[in-house]
């Protein structure tokens, strides 16, 4: 590669700068700029003019100023070390970045190495001379957490016959394992250590249809509108509504292998919560930090513009990068809204024709670009692995007809939408069920029938079917008062109030409550209907809804998911005992 291509700075204009004449450089080249070598990516290129993209603060910088080519793309480090890290979003890791800063600001120009490269590696070599090797094939397996194996792998664009091989033992990521020699002739070392562009996907074999389910101990979103693993999802709400704490019980209780959370462009104090909180969390699955299979991209909205606009995709790579070894990776972006005003900040600067409410006209395709990358995928080794994208969105003022929203919409199959009155009536998650839906239902109702039960999908159905007769039954009670209602809608109306508060609703903080498992969800689904059952046949029996409600049944049905331990799932058969006896009773009080 060719590295010496220079320009002289021209123009600045934020994070934008401009070079006059023709500099050699290509398009989406990394560049260094200025006496600091701040990190750039050129973004346009004319005959007599070049525009640089600055990941870093420009500020103090000033025409004349040496730009200078590295002649490759934007580009993350790929190899162990990347799990258990916290990086801003270009890669560098934070904790070496605040070594060599002075204070609690990230200093300019700081240059450190995105991975250690002094740490030493248990490393068992996977492969022997004279194995015939392609892109993606395991040529070394590294324990790189305690949850978490690193399978090196051959960069996808590489294959040959292996000349020479080093013993199982300790090395440096950039120490040569395998020696191959290609089928030109050509000899290649390879090393832990792969770089990949951010803004190009990783290749695959073979793309999966959806089949089967993220389960994420969430009832809301596990029953009533379930997320594939390799789907997309968008949680957009308002101020205040529990984006970041949905995605962080995702993070926690999810069966993904590794999560990768990007917090883009979100306030400072919020990240720092995050970064705390996640690295507190003990991972339910083994007892050992969460942090064990989590990695975390902090870019804050006090951060430059542009490194929020990367920090999307480098991301996205590194998911990718584990999807390659057979993991299932869950991406936690938080959230994307934050990531267009960026887009839009840098249109502005480039003076661009804006769109609707001052976004770029390729807001869209850029969205589109990011979650066409999750997938469940046979990969070139012929393992199985999944990206899942789960993007928070923030409209401003809650308002889902915004650009944001409304282009993410086009994109994903699983929206979440939260509400602001169920936020502040307390009801978490928040995650409004006749505003949200999941076109994923049909595709995963087999995996369903066939590991929970066949009736699932039928009973998820009529409890939607009671809450939207619910919504249409509240309009005519805000206008005459409930009292004048037949008792069978009376009845409609409480076993609403029986799925919202005791199925829909969950506690976090409670240890039975905070995660459930499916075939608890189901059992809670089977006794809920066989209440509304029994109760139907009072009703048409002539017995009044009052009679029904003094018998504190309801509520005793809403305490299931507190007083059924995930673990003692028999005592549920113990509930239509209790329903038979109500049933008996009624009937004999009233005789």
């Amino acid at each position: 590669m060719d590295a010496k291509h220079t320009g002289k700075i021209y123009g600045i204009n934020g994070p934008v700068i401009y070079l006059k004449g023709r500099t050699g450089f290509k398009m989406s080249e990394m560049v260094y700029v200025g006496e600091e070598r701040l990190v750039g990516e050129v973004i346009s290129l004319d005959k007599d003019r070049t525009t640089i993209q600055v990941y870093e603060e420009t500020s103090g910088l000033k025409p004349g100023e040496i730009v200078e080519g590295t002649g490759d793309a934007v580009s993350v480090i790929l190899a162990p070390g990347i799990i258990n890290n916290i990086f801003d979003g270009i890669e560098r890791p934070l904790e070496k970045i605040a070594q060599a800063s002075n204070g609690a600001f990230i200093t300019r120009g700081v240059s450190v190495d995105s991975l250690d490269l002094d740490k030493l590696w248990d490393t068992h070599m996977t492969v022997a001379e004279g194995d015939a090797l392609q892109g993606g094939a395991i040529i070394a397996e590294v324990p790189e957490t305690h949850a978490i194996v690193h399978k090196c792998m051959v960069p996808p664009d590489v294959e040959g016959i292996v000349v020479s091989v080093v013993p199982d033992g300790q090395y440096h990521i950039n120490d040569t394992l395998v020696v191959i020699e290609t089928t030109e002739g050509e000899r290649k070392e390879l090393s832990m250590m792969q770089k990949w562009p951010i803004r190009v996907p990783r290749p695959v074999h073979h793309r999966y249809s959806a089949r089967v389910p993220l389960v994420t101990g969430q009832r809301v979103m596990d029953t009533m509108f379930p997320l594939a693993k390799g789907g997309t999802a968008a949680i957009p709400g308002g101020f205040g509504t529990g984006k970041t704490m949905s995605q962080h019980q995702i993070a926690k209780w999810s069966d993904a292998d590794i999560i990768v959370y990007i917090g883009c462009g979100e306030r400072g104090n919020e990240m720092t919560q995050v970064l705390e909180e996640f690295s507190e969390l003990v991972d339910p699955r083994s007892g050992n930090p969460l942090m064990d299979r989590t990695t975390l991209i902090a870019n804050t909205s006090n951060m430059p513009v542009a490194a929020r606009e990367a920090s999307i995709y480098t991301g996205l790579t590194l998911a990718e990068y584990y999807r390659d070894m057979g993991y299932d990776v869950a991406i936690m972006a938080d959230s994307t809204s934050r990531w267009a005003e960026a887009l839009r900040e840098l249109s502005g600067r480039l003076e661009e024709m804006p769109a609707e409410e001052g976004f770029p006209a390729y807001l869209a395709s850029r969205l589109s670009a990011f979650y066409e990358r999750a997938g469940m995928m046979q990969t070139l080794n012929g393992a199985v692995g999944s990206v899942t994208i789960i993007g928070a969105v923030s409209p401003q003022g809650g308002d889902f007809s915004e650009p944001v929203t409304q282009n993410t919409k086009r994109f994903i199959r699983c929206f979440w939408g939260l509400d602001k009155s169920l936020a502040y009536a307390r009801h978490y998650p928040a995650i409004h069920w006749l505003t949200s839906y999941s076109e994923y239902l049909p595709d995963l109702s087999a995996w369903y029938a066939d590991n929970v039960s066949p009736k699932f999908v039928d009973y998820r159905n009529r409890l939607m079917n009671i809450l939207n007769q619910e919504n249409s039954l509240m309009e005519i009670v805000k206008l005459i008062g409930s009292d004048v209602l037949p008792d069978d809608q009376k009845l409609t109306l409480e076993i609403a109030r029986v799925i919202r508060l005791g199925f829909l609703q969950q506690n976090a903080f409670h240890k039975d409550d905070t995660c459930v498992s499916l075939k608890k969800q189901f059992g809670m689904m089977d006794i809920i209907l066989y209440l509304y059952k029994k109760c139907r046949e009072l009703v048409a029996r002539g017995m009044p809804m009052s009679v029904l409600k003094a018998e504190g049944i309801f509520e005793k049905v809403i305490a299931i998911k507190y007083d059924v331990p995930n673990g003692e799932l028999q005592l549920l058969d113990m509930y239509k005992v209790d329903i038979d006896r109500f049933y008996d009773t009624v009937i004999e009080k009233n005789a």
